[in-house]
């Protein structure tokens, strides 16, 4: 590790790589190496066998592929392919989040039926739908699922089923868009030279499998480090159009996009797409080859997003109106018939972070019908606890920290007793709220030389985050306000110690009220922080992220 500088070698070791050899393929992935061979996954050879014949045979195929910045990036990736070899015959299938929900389901197989398809290939959905792909066979149609959610023990009869967590594929934590990704990886291999595919031009669909791995929240370990590693390289010189005029319209400069542009900037605006209108706009931004229609729809979807923003501040000042009148339970349950459904989980996420709570927000869908999103924070697996008081549920799924519901309008009154009563036999025990720091410091740590060395571990999110250095009785020289059009919804801080450091630091969405004390100029405080370096405007400013004052 003695090639290593002390910072490095300090922060490689509290990821547990503490030799050389550990460090080398951490800090340098590659392709080769990092990358498992697909025909691992189990079904890969079924898969790729029955999509050559659907071409072969120029049958109809339908890519169905979930709404989020999961499913749209991987039904990107299926399409590339198919663009490759030149085949026409296939439509892309996206669900409305509102008006049909998360998954395969039977109005849209009877639809595909009417219309002669005879192959559906999922993108991250699937594994649960048995009763769906029972449909589709009936009808005479192939289902190959691609997916990564937890399977259920009895899994659906599909043609194939390609999910690392149904066998013993290396890397389990695979996004929806990584699985997929296997699947143009295998086709590929096995058949790129009949179809004259240049070696290696699936690379170019790592900037989508990149995006959605980053956006997923899947652990940035093993495989998914390469692919969120050369999904960012690729991401910066990507030939898409509408991704371009995109990160055009938001200012930011491709060559140098972040993690924490895509993450910030980048996924919300394609989620946009889903909560506020049709998620094929998203799949159409990143897919097109027509710089006018990216133009027109990176406009379109930066619109809906800012209206999305203020539907979300309006429903977040009905929350704490409501929580004013009443006593906060062990689960959050909160709702109003006249929310919009597509939004909730973003509600959810917000009012979880501030009360620490698993909460579940519902509304009204376009049906009628009671559904919602709910968030965990970290006390309880919101899918256990939705399973253990399934009488009150009508449909729900989900992740262990997110998920979707469906309620009896009978049972919504009661459903906070209900999962309140659950949760105190499944809870977890409560983990201390002190922020952990890799590095303890004084200010002039903060330099561009510590910045290079940090750079080498990205790329940074789930399971691999960013360092965070903690300063202790660092001094508040200097508070400003900032944000757009003279908002002042951030705040930049200038620090001082004894290094005679005074570096600046900004906390996004904060005030002087947002901490353990009110800041004031003067105050010796501590101070958790990251290293941002930020580009904005064309110039160069290494700054701190603050993560925390107390």
């Amino acid at each position: 590790m003695q090639k290593y500088g002390e910072l490095l070698r300090t922060l490689l070791e509290k990821r547990g790589i503490v030799d050389e050899t550990q460090a080398e393929i951490f800090l340098n992935p590659s392709y080769k190496r990092d990358l498992h061979d697909p025909f691992l996954m189990r079904d890969m050879e079924k898969a790729c066998v029955r999509l050559y014949e659907a071409i072969e045979n120029n049958e109809k195929i339908v890519v169905y592929a979930d709404y989020d910045c999961d499913g749209i990036p991987g039904a990107v990736v299926l399409s590339d392919l198919l663009k490759l070899i030149n085949y026409k015959n296939y439509e892309v299938y996206i669900p409305q989040r509102n008006s049909e929900g998360y998954g395969l389901n039977l109005d849209a197989i009877k639809k595909f039926a009417n219309s002669s398809v005879k192959l559906i290939i999922t993108i991250d959905l699937g594994i649960t739908a048995v009763a769906e792909v029972a449909q589709a066979k009936v009808d005479g149609i192939d289902v190959i699922i691609t997916d990564h959610h937890i399977p259920p023990e009895a899994l659906p009869r599909a043609y194939a089923i390609l999910n690392p967590k149904t066998d013993n594929y290396p890397e389990r934590m695979l996004c929806g868009a990584g699985v997929v990704f296997k699947l143009v990886q295998g086709f590929l291999k096995k058949y790129g030279q009949y179809f004259k595919v240049p070696e290696g031009a699936e690379k170019w669909m790592l900037d989508m499998a990149g995006l959605a791995t980053l956006s997923d929240m899947v652990p940035l370990t093993g495989e998914n480090r390469a692919i969120a590693y050369f999904g960012m390289k690729v991401f910066k010189k990507s030939p898409r159009p509408g991704l371009q005029k995109l990160l055009a319209k938001m200012n930011i400069d491709q060559r140098y996009i972040s993690e924490d542009d895509i993450g910030f900037m980048v996924t919300p605006r394609l989620n946009a797409a889903s909560r506020m209108d049709d998620p094929m706009r998203a799949f159409e931004l990143l897919s097109t080859e027509d710089v006018v229609e990216g133009g027109r729809l990176a406009d379109h979807l930066s619109k809906i997003n800012d209206e999305r923003k203020s539907i979300v501040t309006g429903i977040m000042r009905d929350v704490h109106k409501n929580f004013e009148k009443r006593q906060i339970g062990e689960v959050i349950v909160v709702g109003n018939s006249g929310w919009r459904v597509g939004v909730l989980g973003l509600v959810a996420g917000k009012i979880s972070d501030q009360y620490k709570k698993p909460v579940f927000v519902w509304g009204k869908d376009e049906n009628d019908c009671i559904k919602g999103s709910c968030r965990s924070d970290g006390s309880v697996s919101v899918v256990e606890l939705m399973t253990a008081t399934r009488e009150s549920f009508i449909d729900f799924g989900g992740h262990e920290l997110a998920g979707g519901f469906t309620v009896h309008d009978e049972k919504i009154h009661f459903l906070e007793e209900a999962l309140s009563a659950t949760f105190n036999k499944i809870k977890r025990p409560k983990k201390d709220n002190v922020m952990n720091h890799d590095v303890k410091s004084v200010l002039d740590v903060v330099s561009m030389k510590n910045w290079q060395e940090i750079e080498k571990m990205s790329p940074f999110g789930f399971s691999n985050p960013k360092p965070v250095f903690l300063f202790e009785g660092a001094k508040v020289e200097k508070i400003k306000k900032f944000g757009k059009n003279g908002s002042g919804e951030h705040l930049e801080i200038v620090f001082s110690d004894s290094s005679r450091a005074q570096p600046k630091a900004v906390s996004f969405f904060s005030s002087v009220d947002s901490f353990k004390q009110p800041l004031s100029e003067g105050l010796p405080v501590n101070l958790l922080a990251t290293f941002d370096l930020s580009r904005f405007r064309g110039k160069e400013e290494l700054r701190l992220r603050v993560e925390d004052i107390f």
